[in-house]
């Protein structure tokens, strides 16, 4: 870390390395910090997992998307924590410690891109790269009270990171306000391939059927004023396509985690466990089955967006738990969350997060989701939709 002092538990204490960027460019006097799965020349990449710390060598080279950022101005100023193996959503990590979340200390920060989301809501870095498999940045966004993008599946390298579930893993980015999450996204990506030059809003009716009274109030009183058009977004039901969304995340797990996990004999803390067994147990035939399955749902969003298409949607279905809840909420939340979060992650579609409102004191996010390649003018969209509902209360 190569910040003096960090007192949200954001980034990891790694001994500092200076990081070279460029001198000028369009983030020039922003700050940036990286979740410790992406490889960052002079550090090792721990990936929240002391296994894998200890056998990680100290990375030669930086992974592209941390460097386009770097070439473009930013100044790095440390690695981020992040839940074990990027594999759960709560950002409480067993080993090394749980990150503040800085707009509500009484509650969990999110993951698994926990410390990149605390690193930005605290002021300690003014953008933070994160991934998104099941909600990593999406969510973190929202219990934090800042802005995240989820981009198009594929847009963004991943080479030099750790893979989790590579047909839903991302690389996201976090920033406190619009702007300057939209100068980060123009530097990350090229120009968008489906500009969103007419959108036509839609409001998914039935993932706002999840929202509890106060979460759905948010979200009514921000899509008013669009005359959002109301579309289905589960053909068969949230219960079937969460169903669809567990198989198929867990199939990629069982290829590209699993092995690591079980080659090192690394103990496994409550919630991998049982992530982890599940996986070894799927069967190739129920693996296939998803993955098809997944593939009808894509086709679905896709057709329902089609190339104008932008879903006003919440980004999770509720504020952040507290860090005492009962440990009912801690192994039933992440199932509602995801609900809601598979729909952009299954389809493999942009969703960018924005602060909304207040629940109880905790920040509430909603969220755009737009066609593929739509990245970055969903970003601008999203600015200039919270410009005309005016500033979000702090």
């Amino acid at each position: 870390m190569l910040l003096s002092e960090d007192p949200y538990r954001a980034f990891m204490p790694y001994p500092p390395v200076a990081v070279p960027n460029a001198p000028g460019g369009p983030l020039a006097g922003l700050t940036l910090a990286v979740k410790d799965i992406f490889d960052v020349a002079g550090y090792r990449t721990g990936c929240g997992c002391p296994t894998r710390l200890a056998a990680s060598p100290v990375a030669e080279a930086t992974a592209p998307s941390v460097q386009r950022l770097l070439d473009a101005g930013a100044r790095f100023v440390g690695k981020t924590h992040t839940d074990e193996l990027a594999w759960s959503m709560y950002g409480m990590n067993a080993h090394f410690g749980t990150p503040v979340n800085p707009a509500a200390p009484d509650r969990i920060p999110g993951g698994s891109s926990s410390g990149s989301a605390a690193a930005v809501a605290g002021g300690l870095a003014d953008i933070a790269i994160g991934s998104d498999t099941g909600g990593s940045v999406r969510a973190p966004a929202s219990f934090c009270g800042i802005w995240g993008l989820r981009p198009t599946h594929g847009r963004v390298s991943l080479e030099g990171a750790m893979a989790l579930a590579p047909s839903f893993d991302t690389c996201g980015v976090f920033a406190r306000d619009g702007a300057t999450l939209a100068r980060a996204v123009d530097a990350l990506m090229d120009d968008d391939p489906l500009p969103l030059d007419d959108p036509e809003y839609l409001l998914a009716e039935d993932m706002a059927a999840e929202l509890a009274p106060p979460a759905r109030a948010i979200l009514s009183d921000f899509a008013q004023g669009f005359y959002p058009r109301d579309v289905q977004v589960f053909p068969e039901g949230v219960d079937a396509a969460h169903a669809v969304f567990l198989g198929a995340m867990t199939a990629d797990c069982k290829e590209a985690i699993l092995p690591f996990i079980r080659a090192s004999g690394m103990p496994l803390v409550r919630g991998i466990d049982g992530r982890a067994t599940a996986a070894e147990a799927m069967p190739a035939d129920r693996i296939e089955i998803a993955r098809a399955a997944r593939r009808d749902y894509a086709a679905h969003v896709a057709g329902v967006l089609g190339r104008r298409g932008v879903i006003i949607a919440p980004a999770s279905h509720d504020v952040a738990f507290r860090l005492d809840a009962p440990v009912e909420v801690f192994d039933t939340y992440r199932h509602g969350a995801q609900r809601l979060l598979c729909v952009a992650g299954m389809a493999g579609l942009p969703q960018v997060v924005l602060p909304a409102g207040r629940i109880e004191g905790a920040p509430f996010g909603l969220s755009l989701i737009g066609p593929r390649g739509s990245d970055r003018s969903l970003v601008a969209l999203a600015c200039r939709m919270q410009e005309t509902k005016g500033r979000v209360p702090a």
